[in-house]
């Protein structure tokens, strides 16, 4: 891949933001134990990251329910429905998410894609809903082994950024969050060099700055994701285009995701 290596003039600006994707772990019981501890080990300096955690949909109304109105922790949902209220089992509506108090939704996750066969056309649909709804994206892109060995890991990151976000204004896309996952380095303990890293965030913003603006590619924050863990956290996010992590086995324990959040500091 070729080196991406343009300055961010108001990098500064952009607030790093760590979110907790647990998946299909952490009941509502094992929640409250999890943000009890998680509490002691969050400090005064951490205020300068945005920290999310994004439960089971069963789980939502448990954290609400410790974090009782701290505005400190947003709290997201990991999948939301293209559909309004209706005859869809199964479905999770914005209306819904809205009234649990979610300001957050993870769409377009490459487990959502393999396993549900969610396309970045239908992922636009939901990106759309969420963002009519006042509910902001934490949009997934990210390449397999096979693409970025192939050389396809440009052509595969600029088709989800532009039919993924395709429809959108320059603004809202400047209040997106996109999170880097290459699905190689998702849950295997593989994870990209910083280097490579920052060359396909760097990448992701040029193509943002060449379809909705260099305000807006500037403004966009972009998480990397795929094996996130303590040791390697203030490397990634040293890097200037890498405003923060999405980070999936290394959040399931408190003090493992409060020491990614406090390598952002």
């Amino acid at each position: 891949m070729a080196r991406h290596n343009k300055t961010i003039l108001i990098t500064m600006s952009r607030t790093p933001i760590i979110a907790a994707n647990w998946k299909m772990n952490i009941g509502p019981a094992e929640a409250k134990e999890f943000l009890a501890a998680f509490k002691n080990e969050i400090t005064c300096e951490c205020k300068a990251v945005d920290k999310v955690i994004v439960p089971p949909f069963i789980t939502i109304p448990a954290v609400m329910e410790v974090l009782n109105g701290c505005t400190c922790v947003g709290v997201g949902a990991q999948d939301v429905s293209d559909r309004d209220n209706g005859a869809f089992t199964g479905e999770i509506s914005t209306t819904m998410l809205n009234e649990l108090g979610c300001k957050y939704v993870v769409l377009g996750h490459s487990e959502r894609r393999q396993y549900h066969g969610e396309t970045n056309a239908y992922i636009n649909k939901k990106i759309k809903k969420a963002l009519a709804a006042g509910i902001i994206p934490i949009y997934c892109i990210g390449e397999t082994l096979e693409q970025r060995e192939g050389g396809q890991l440009e052509t595969v990151l600029k088709s989800q950024v532009v039919e993924g976000l395709e429809g959108l204004t320059a603004e809202e896309v400047a209040g997106l969050v996109i999170a880097y996952e290459p699905v190689w380095a998702i849950g295997t303990g593989k994870t990209a060099s910083a280097a490579d890293a920052q060359d396909a965030h760097a990448f992701i913003r040029g193509v943002i700055a060449a379809t909705f603006g260099q305000d807006a590619a500037d403004k966009v924050r972009l998480q990397y994701g795929g094996s996130v863990k303590p040791g390697n956290a203030a490397e990634l996010m040293s890097q200037p285009d890498i405003d923060g992590a999405l980070v999936g086995g290394a959040a399931l324990k408190a003090d493992s995701f409060a020491a990614i959040i406090k390598a952002a500091v």
